[in-house]
């Protein structure tokens, strides 16, 4: 297998959503020029949205939790959590990026045939989908609280 072909794959199976490949390879060939890695603007609007838990959703877990802190802390300063937001949108791709570079490694230094590479990739990579519904019921639940605390105050007006 081609060396290109190689990377191509691990990145598929890596990603594992075949229509968000293309995206990921785009991406990932933006952080390593000439073997050498280093952090880029990459927008993405599922990071801006989602933030941490976009983290999360890929299974980067620390960077995810760093995240998670920061939107906490920023929460304090005027336009904190809009600003988070969009550096959120523009690196948390890179994160993915390390992980997926890390998992890697781990991989080729492990398994010698390609094929089995391919395949643990693809069950170590990912996502976790229960982050979609976990993120859907948080949302939820703010937006509940800002309705009955609007509503409390309308209430309370008249």
């Amino acid at each position: 297998m081609e060396e290109q072909e190689y990377e191509n794959a691990m990145i598929e199976a890596f990603v594992n959503k075949p229509e968000k490949t293309f995206w990921y390879q785009n991406a990932f060939s933006k952080f390593n020029i000439n073997g050498i890695d280093s952090m880029k603007w990459v927008w993405s609007w599922w990071a801006f949205f989602g933030g941490w838990a976009f983290l999360l959703y890929r299974k980067q877990y620390i960077p995810a939790l760093v995240l998670f802190f920061i939107s906490l802390v920023a929460q304090f300063i005027p336009f904190g959590g809009l600003l988070v937001a969009v550096l959120a949108g523009g690196f948390s791709t890179y994160f993915i990026y390390k992980g997926y570079k890390h998992k890697k490694a781990e991989i080729e230094a492990n398994i010698e045939d390609v094929n089995a590479r391919i395949e643990t990739m693809r069950q170590v990579g990912g996502y976790n989908q229960w982050v979609v519904w976990v993120y859907a019921i948080f949302v939820a639940l703010v937006f509940f609280y800002i309705f009955t605390a609007v509503m409390a105050t309308l209430s309370q007006m008249s």
